[in-house]
């Protein structure tokens, strides 16, 4: 079952998600990379496809016809919680 990446809400199975697609209970976009199949973080363009341009902001809206939702469990606090300490170690490299 697919999930929402901002919140963890469950996705309607085989329902099709389009640009303008938003979670029914945060209201964020949906077809986002992150919420994609294919997203995979360190592959080229963070994309087990071959996609011919980058998507750069990987949390907004897109209109990429390689998306597919998800069917993994929900890794969102996970991958936010990778990104916060990731960033903190790297300010305090800097004494930021």
């Amino acid at each position: 079952m697919a999930h929402c990446y901002y919140c963890g809400t469950e996705l309607p199975y085989g329902e099709k998600v389009y640009r303008s697609t938003l979670c029914t209970m945060c209201e964020k976009p949906l077809k986002i990379c992150r919420n994609c199949e294919f997203y995979l973080s360190g592959a080229k363009h963070d994309c087990r496809e071959p996609i011919a341009e980058p998507v750069y902001d990987k949390e907004r809206a897109n209109s990429c016809d390689l998306f597919s939702p998800s069917p993994g469990p929900w890794h969102g606090d996970d991958e936010q919680k990778k990104q916060a300490d990731a960033r903190k170690k790297l300010n305090s490299l800097f004494n930021f």
